[in-house]
């Protein structure tokens, strides 16, 4: 059984460079960062998976006045199994929006337009914006799926796969919508598979991730001219030693290590600065600049902002300002356990289509994973990856999507079970 699914994916290599193709020229950037949402690019996959005989197809739209059709689409594609659904299915989640492309002239071709590049050391690669994050998992589960469905073999257990909105600008219109609006769709006993971050040799399978905190911070000063000082209070000033000191002082204060994370400490760094006054000369009255935070799960995230609370007050006093601290995004979730049977068949799998030995591992960046582990669920965010997400040229090795694809075969099919 495992030798006929393994060939139906090696011959879908075609299939697989013409799924990226069509999703690559539907751009699924979020209204917040210029686009017009996932829409048009939902609408293609699901008529793109009935055509290949994935039929089992449900919609579930946020509501978003900002995009394109005034929807956030997400897409439910759901394979039968054999065995009795509470006994858990299998979720393989992977997201439809993707980031811009940035400064035009850094790609070597049209990031909306697919490019198949076959020669090189890199061998057979596809280019284009989005064809790793996420396409890459998308096309995988797919494949994975169609290898199943196109033979008539039935999975051991139902099989969902889950193509999410706004992944990338914090879930508000995906996975924490779904969460919110359809409480039954996830059960406890489900597991799922996260195909959106991995290393080059597909060893690291993510089981935890460092609690994250986006916070904003409004510095009200006095504006004055810059030769009188001593008539205004400098925002700006007060800014700097605010963020200096959050930077330092809360890596000193949360500095436990802890090696199953890269890096293996907590990182509080200061990231977006918004322009204050337009002119040299003018002590600004006003600041506002963003800190990301990463923080190690032993530390919750109230312990972080009472922290933050103590040092804001300490600067303005110091600077006569006021100071507004603004939670523009947060998430904590605890692990999923190294022994988990869903993540030792995982392990198996992985060792089974790729050779070495996979090892658990925590990660600082965010995804759907956490939201469904604060629920009970055993996840685990997996697969073989270039590491080219979010770049110029952004690429994807087709032998990689076929490999992840066999991998997830194998546990729809179960044959990694113990």
């Amino acid at each position: 059984m495992k030798e006929k699914i393994f060939k139906w994916i090696d011959d879908a290599a075609s299939l697989a460079v013409e799924l990226q193709g069509e999703l690559t020229k539907r751009p699924a950037v979020s209204p917040d960062s210029g686009g017009e949402g996932e829409l048009d690019k939902c609408v293609f996959l699901e008529g793109w998976l009935k055509a290949h005989g994935i039929t089992q197809l449900e919609r579930f739209d946020a509501p978003d006045e900002h995009a394109k059709g005034g929807v956030r689409p997400n897409l439910v594609a759901t394979i039968p199994g054999s065995g009795n659904d509470a006994d858990g299915r299998l979720w393989i989640i992977s997201h439809l929006d993707v980031v811009p492309p940035g400064e035009a002239s850094h790609w070597q071709s049209d990031p909306w337009t697919m490019v198949e590049a076959k020669d090189g050391p890199l061998g057979h690669r596809v280019i284009g914006r989005g064809v790793e994050d996420n396409q890459q998992g998308l096309t995988s589960s797919a494949l994975a799926a169609l290898a199943l469905v196109k033979q008539g073999i039935q999975p051991c257990r139902t099989v969902k796969l889950l193509f999410v909105a706004d992944e990338e600008m914090g879930n508000e219109f995906g996975i924490a919508w779904l969460l919110k609006n359809h409480k039954d769709m996830f059960h406890k006993n489900d597991t799922a598979l996260v195909p959106d971050w991995g290393d080059t040799k597909g060893e690291g399978i993510e089981i935890a991730e460092k609690n994250m905190i986006w916070a904003r911070f409004t510095i009200t000063g006095k504006q004055t001219h810059a030769s009188r000082p001593d008539l205004g209070a400098n925002a700006f000033l007060a800014g700097s030693d605010l963020a200096l000191r959050l930077h330092y002082g809360l890596s000193e204060k949360f500095n436990a290590r802890d090696s199953l994370f890269e890096p293996e400490y907590s990182t509080f760094q200061p990231t977006k600065k918004e322009a204050n006054v337009p002119n040299v000369n003018t002590i600004p009255g006003g600041d506002v600049f963003y800190i990301d935070m990463r923080v190690l799960p032993r530390y919750s995230v109230k312990e972080v902002l009472d922290e933050i609370d103590r040092i804001k007050k300490e600067v303005a006093a110091k600077h006569k300002v006021t100071i507004d601290c603004s939670v523009v995004q947060s998430n904590e979730s605890p692990a999923t356990s190294a022994e988990a049977p869903f993540i030792k068949s995982l392990s198996l799998a992985v060792s089974e289509v790729y050779g070495g030995v996979a090892r658990p591992i925590g990660i600082g960046g965010g995804t759907v994973a956490s939201f469904l582990r604060k629920m009970g669920m055993d996840c685990a965010v997996w697969a073989r990856l270039s590491g080219t997400a979010h770049q110029p040229n952004e690429y994807a090795l087709v032998k990689d999507i076929l490999g992840d694809a066999k991998v997830m075969a194998l546990l729809m099919q179960g044959e990694t079970r113990k």
